[in-house]
């Protein structure tokens, strides 16, 4: 045994067996006080003893076939690890088929001609003794069968339909189940009657093991596993049942008591079975121990009363039952000292402003004695808030400020005395840096300075470090540190790196980085800059229950410097996979202090971050279960609204899984109508988050409050909500209501507001309700079609736009909440005045002559009134376009149509037309038209512009032509390199006709017939885009004096400007349009086939202004063009 100390030591070196020494041995510890016992210590020698010689038959197996090689290794202390290798001493590969048992023997569920070997050996590995030991090889030969037959799952391991495992609490259980049958099975366990417990359950060996960690009592039951594939499927149930060790539920404390006190030793612990609880005192048990008269035994405690100095002892708590034990020394001592104080006298404690100070007053004394701090001479004692008062004498002030200066006194004082001393206390100003180091950039063979000016107390003597990359800076004459600096001579590239000043003082400690990044000099090619790589090398240090500290290693900075970290967490109880932001600091820091939640499985995970971009995220750290707590917040955005005129439905937003601190979160429901002295109705609910209280009051307003707890606890009390009972359809309509026409197309209308208590609920706004009930010009009535406005809020008034002139209007106004609209107040009629009128249906002029034309107008779509009459106005245009004097006729409201006289011959007139009411004048319709000339000049024919586009099968040829009308045209046309052909009119040439058959001569002449009776003289404009108008407006023929109609632009009522064109004798209809064969008949560009069929569409051209008195145009019939190619 060593000296001065209870360590045996057994050193078997040097000679000697261990065997020896194999036993049971415990340590006593004895004085005059009594005597303290240690558990048993056993000591049994490893052992890693040899195979046993076995002949290995060779394995004959027919393909499909299960096979199993058992192990068997030898017996070790502690138990060997099983591997299986071959002879090259490689693992022999395994998987769903073919896996190892916990029991170390070799399956295989099915053998495949692959599995032929003769080198399957077993190894026992013995790490105490770091020997491994060797099984003789072990031969397999698979027989090939053709076909191979496939077999439903029978289980090789556990064998029966049922078995039993027993396991003791906080261990691993290992359950396995190894299945034959081809295909292969695949495993699949449940627990019957419950679920496998969530991040305390894994599956290893392809699933054929199941493995619980920490198992408890709760885990105890029964666990089916599954073998499964085509064929079916088999079963086996394994009971399990979880016994338990003693383990502490309180352990005794020792016991320091004063003559004639009472006290009493608690010894309590729990196991399965229960733990038999034995009491010893100085090592012997306390029924043969001398007896004392202050003590009694009662179970699993023992009561002191009224002890005396011979009552001390040291007292053995002993709790076993059959799978294990539990000792703990406690030492009741009994004395009577006056107190001591074992602080040193006017100890000097030095602190820095704003921080906490901590003034010992360390004592001992029989009883305990009470402790009182004073300040001062002749102070007074120490109170309040500001102080904390811990129960080893000391004092602490949390934050020290500059008066917290001066002397302070402990006095601690017993029934058999008192005794005080005095200690100094000085608060220093704190060490600042004022001037910190920045980030460099510098290009090799350069020279950089790094500035680190400081503050710091007088009475403090500070000492500056420098550090590079948190080692010692190099020893190099090219570094030089100055007073507040520190310069690097002749850079290169060795020196990038972080670079931190840290000032010491005898109290405080504070520091600053900056980074140096070392850049070529020119010529070099640019740096190429990218993201970091990630961190690594994380690490959890400083565990406590709400807080923990984080540190990693960098990784490269990729030439941009880091310039923060990102801290990401996962939450593994609640939320698996999923990561969350929890922090960030600045890029040269690399330990963080984080903040916890309770009950939440932490993993961290570190991201850089630099002018570049992320990084990926780091590897994460190691897994941080923390304690579950009361919660420490309540639901928030309460609210109360019904849903029913009878209920309350109060909601929340239920916390998240983290939020909740702990298991078993519920919800606390109260309510109280507001108002009232009640009390609150209260009822606690899952974790939901609604709750709907039936039988109240329609829309009366109500308190509510909604208070989280868990299985430890609840929330702190909660805030309180004002929420109303569900509303109900207004009771009362809106009265006196009034409606002020404004003009014919605007109202005001006015009510009185109702009364809020027959609201029923939240006032929203009032609807009005108007609609049309007939014109009075028509004096006709239409469908109703209701309109409706909502005006929000408490508002009494409301503008009705859009409304039509001369009209009679009917409008109700209902006042609206949250449920719906109320009842509608009596209808209110009123009437709209007169407004100005529309533009006239249409204007059309018809039957020019000499020196007259007809014009005939529809009235207007909306008179908005009494029509009084129409306005006409018209002006000539000359062959410059000019305007000539505008003239205006009034006519009777009664008229559609009018003959106007004493014109001028062939001149172009532009007409305005419109109506009016009393208000006055509506928007105005125009039109032109052309008287025709007394005679016709006559015109010799010229053909000009022919151009040509050619298809496949047919060629389009037009042309511009001039001259007398029934003419005939003739087309030349050949093929390149020959000579040109004239095809002839067959109306005129008679040679031609014996050339075509007599059906196509017949269609030809009938169509000769038809088209050249409507042919004239006169311009033949060719239009060159005309293909791209789809649906010309071309006038047909008049019947009186065979003259072709002009165009006319539907959309041109606006005034004449000079060069406009608008043709005459047309009806103005808005988007009216006639497709009719002949309207298309009269065509410039036609299409035809070499056979003569017509295949395209023919539209006219707008006519140009009549240089020599010609009033009418025409292109050539497609029917001539025709005749030429035929």
């Amino acid at each position: 045994m060593k000296p001065n100390s209870g360590t045996l030591v057994i050193n078997i070196m040097n000679g000697g067996k261990a065997e020896a020494y194999e036993g049971i041995y415990q340590c006593t510890a004895r004085n005059e006080r009594g005597a303290a016992i240690s558990n048993n210590i056993v000591i049994r020698p490893s052992r890693s003893p040899l195979w046993t010689k076995e002949k290995l038959e060779p394995n004959q197996v027919r393909e499909g076939d299960s096979l199993v090689l058992h192990c068997r290794p030898p017996v070790g202390l502690p138990p060997p690890i099983i591997f299986w290798m071959d002879n090259a001493f490689q693992r022999l590969p395994q998987s769903e088929r073919v896996s190892q048992g916990l029991n170390g023997d070799l399956y295989f569920s099915n053998v495949q001609p692959e599995d032929t070997r003769e080198d399957y050996i077993c190894y026992a590995r013995f790490n105490h003794t770091q020997t491994i030991q060797q099984k003789q090889p072990i031969s397999v030969k698979v027989l090939s069968t053709k076909p191979v037959t496939e077999r439903q799952p029978v289980l090789l391991t556990p064998t029966g339909s049922t078995s039993n495992k027993v396991e003791l609490r906080g261990n691993v259980l290992l359950l396995e189940c190894i299945a034959a049958g081809l295909p292969t099975p695949v495993i699949r366990w449940i627990k019957e009657g419950g679920e496998l417990p969530a991040n305390r359950t894994f599956f290893e060996n392809f699933k054929k093991t199941l493995k619980i960690i920490d198992v408890s009592e709760a885990d105890s039951g029964n666990y089916k596993c599954i073998a499964r594939n085509i064929l079916g499927s088999t079963h086996h149930v394994i009971s399990v049942t979880v016994k338990a060790a003693p383990y502490w539920i309180t352990a005794p404390r020792n016991l320091v008591l004063s003559p004639g006190e009472d006290g009493m030793l608690i010894c309590r612990a729990n196991g399965n079975p229960k733990p038999h609880i034995s009491w010893l005192t100085n090592g012997v048990p306390i029924a043969i121990a001398p007896e004392d008269p202050s003590r009694k035994v009662d179970g699993d405690t023992i009561i002191f009363s009224d002890v005396q100095e011979r009552s001390s002892a040291v007292y053995q708590c002993n709790a076993s039952n059959e799978y294990g034990y539990l000792l703990a020394n406690a030492f009741v001592n009994v004395l009577a000292e006056p107190p001591r104080i074992l602080t040193p006298a006017s100890k000097l404690y030095q602190v820095i402003a704003n921080t906490p100070a901590l003034l010992d007053c360390a004592y001992f004394g029989s009883p305990k004695p009470e402790i009182e701090w004073f300040k001062g001479v002749k102070g007074s004692i120490l109170r309040g808030n500001e102080y904390v008062f811990h129960d080893n004498g000391t004092l602490e002030i949390p934050v020290a400020q500059k008066d917290s200066t001066g002397t302070y006194t402990c006095v601690a004082r017993n029934k058999l005395g008192k005794i005080q001393n005095e200690v100094q206390l000085e608060v220093k100003d704190p060490t600042m840096i004022i001037k910190q180091p920045e980030y460099k950039v510098i290009q090799r063979a350069g020279q950089v300075s790094f500035e680190c000016t400081i503050k710091h107390d007088p009475t403090l003597i500070p000492t500056v470090i420098w550090l590079k990359d948190n080692g010692e800076l190099p020893d190099d004459e090219r570094f030089l540190v100055g007073k507040d600096n520190l310069t690097i001579m002749n850079v290169t590239d060795k020196d990038d790196g972080t670079y931190t000043c840290i000032i010491n003082t005898t109290l405080d400690s504070v520091s600053a980085s900056a980074v140096l990044t070392v850049v070529a000099a020119p010529p070099t090619p640019a740096i190429i800059y990218a993201r970091p790589n990630p961190p690594f090398d994380l690490e959890l240090t400083g565990q406590l229950e709400r807080s923990i500290e984080l540190s990693w290693i960098p990784g490269d900075e990729n030439n941009s410097p880091i310039t923060n970290f990102v801290i990401e967490y996962e939450d593994g109880l609640h939320e698996p996979g999923v990561w969350h932001y929890q922090t960030e600091v600045p890029g040269t820091q690399t330990t963080v202090q984080l903040k916890l939640s309770p009950y939440v499985n932490y993993s961290f995970r570190v991201i850089a971050v630099n002018e570049i971009g992320r990084s990926q995220p780091s590897e994460p750290s190691e897994q941080y279960l923390t304690k579950a707590a009361n919660p420490d917040e309540n639901p928030s955005n309460v609210q109360g609204i019904g849903s029913e005129p009878d209920n309350l439905v109060i909601t929340w937003e239920s916390l998240k899984g983290f939020q909740s601190n702990g298991p078993g979160l519920q919800y606390k429901v109260s309510w109280r109508q507001k108002d009232f002295d009640d009390e609150w109705t209260s009822v606690i609910v899952a974790n939901v988050s609604k709750y709907i209280v039936s039988g109240t009051p329609t829309f009366v307003p109500y308190e509510i409050k909604v208070q989280a707890l868990n299985d430890l606890g609840y929330a702190p009390e909660p805030s309180e909500v004002i929420g109303h009972s569900g509303e109900d359809l207004p009771m009362v309509a809106p009265s006196n209501v009034q409606v002020h026409v404004l003009n014919s197309t605007l109202a005001k209308v006015h009510w009185d507001p109702v009364p809020l208590k027959t609201v029923r609920g939240h006032l929203q706004g009032y609807k009005v309700y108007y609609w049309k009930v007939q014109s009075l010009s028509r004096r006709s009535r239409r469908h109703v079609e209701k309109k409706i406005l909502t005006f929000r809020g408490n508002k009494t008034f409301g503008m009705l736009p859009g409304l039509e002139p001369y009209s009679s209007y009917k409008l109700n106004v209902r006042v609206v909440n949250g449920k719906g609209e109320g009842p509608a107040s009596p209808d209110k009629v009123f009437k709209t005045p007169e407004g100005v009128p529309s533009s006239p249906s249409f204007l059309k002029i018809t039957n020019p002559t000499l020196d007259s034309l007809t014009l005939e107008w529809g009235s207007p779509t909306h008179p908005n009134g009494v029509l009084t009459s129409y306005i006409l106005k018209f002006q000539p245009i000359n062959n410059t376009h000019e305007l000539g004097p505008l003239v205006e006729i009034r006519i009777p409201a009664n008229e559609s149509s009018l003959i106007l006289k004493n014109l001028n011959y062939s001149t172009r007139y532009k007409f305005y037309f419109n109506a009016q009411t009393s208000v006055g004048s509506g928007s105005q319709i125009t039109e032109e038209a052309v008287t025709i000339m007394d005679e016709v000049q006559p015109l010799y024919p010229r053909i000009r512009n022919v151009t040509t586009a050619a298809a496949e099968t047919y060629a389009n040829i037009s042309w511009e032509y001039e001259g007398p009308d029934h003419a005939s045209f003739y087309v030349e046309y050949g093929v390149a390199g020959t000579m040109a052909s004239r095809q002839v009119d067959i109306a005129t040439q008679g040679w031609f006709i014996g050339l075509m058959c007599a059906v196509a001569l017949l269609i030809l002449i009938l169509l000769i017939v038809c088209f050249i009776r409507r042919n004239k003289g006169g311009k033949y404009p060719v239009k060159e885009k005309e293909d791209a108008h789809a649906d010309p407006e071309i006038q047909p023929m008049k019947e009186d004096d065979g003259t072709f109609g002009e165009y006319s632009d539907a959309e041109d009522h606006k005034p004449l400007k000079k060069g406009s064109r608008t043709p005459s004798d047309r009806t103005v209809k808005k988007e009216d349009s006639d497709d009719s064969l002949v309207d298309y008949g009269e065509g410039v560009n036609g299409q035809f086939n070499e056979d003569g069929s017509f295949i395209g569409q023919y539209s006219g051209k707008k006519e140009k202004e009549p240089v020599e008195g010609n009033e009418s145009s025409e292109a050539p019939s497609p029917v001539n063009a025709m005749n030429s190619f035929v």
